[in-house]
């Protein structure tokens, strides 16, 4: 397989949990400026969204879209428990998750980067995120990650868009517990070697 990546974007999601399986795969970097590959290709060839992350699998075929990929990755090895069986509860409970974090984190700071916003656009963005942050803070003071006891594909995606808020002067030290979720996925060995990987290659 390989994971068509950019640093500092969302593809470090699938990064981490690719990692966390202990599959085997490449890493192929995406200037996401000029939209062209490490190997010299044109990422709109593999991607006509333009975005990262996509995974191409053994057979040729491509998949975009960070929790479709998660997804497709932790199904790959279930006895990893990264996500819970297809067609239970649980793995509904999971979807929730990735859909909130895909249309309230995610969407909902991204649009911070755009340094055209009005300020006072950019205070009603962070008014709302916060919001969202309060219900996160309720969330994990009472779990150690988003569905229970477990890391899981939700986790990795979730850790991944919070870390952009060193970009946005936001201070996650309001939400305690937000913090102490984000300290204990800072610890996993997948996340510290995805982390090294795609700092290695920023050059």
């Amino acid at each position: 397989m390989k994971l068509y990546y950019a640093p500092n974007t969302c593809s470090l999601s699938p990064h981490i949990v690719l990692r966390e399986l202990e599959l085997e795969f490449e890493l192929v970097k995406v200037d996401n400026r000029s939209k062209r590959t490490s190997d010299g290709r044109d990422f709109l060839t593999i991607n006509p969204k333009g975005y990262v992350a996509a995974l191409e699998l053994e057979d040729g075929k491509m998949l975009t879209e960070g929790p479709a990929i998660v997804q497709f990755l932790a199904d790959l090895k279930p006895e990893r428990t990264l996500a819970p069986p297809a067609g239970s509860w649980e793995r509904v409970r999971l979807q929730e998750w990735l859909n909130f974090i895909t249309s309230e984190i995610h969407a909902g700071s991204a649009l911070l980067f755009n340094s055209q916003l009005p300020e006072e656009v950019k205070s009603l963005l962070r008014e709302k995120l916060f919001r969202r942050f309060d219900l996160l803070e309720n969330t994990l003071s009472e779990k150690n990650f988003l569905t229970g006891a477990f890391f899981t594909v939700a986790d990795a995606y979730l850790y991944t868009v919070l870390g952009w808020c060193r970009y946005f002067a936001i201070e996650l030290k309001n939400w305690p517990a937000l913090t102490a979720y984000i300290a204990r996925i800072d610890e996993r060995p997948a996340v510290q070697a995805a982390l090294i990987a795609e700092a290695s290659c920023q050059g």
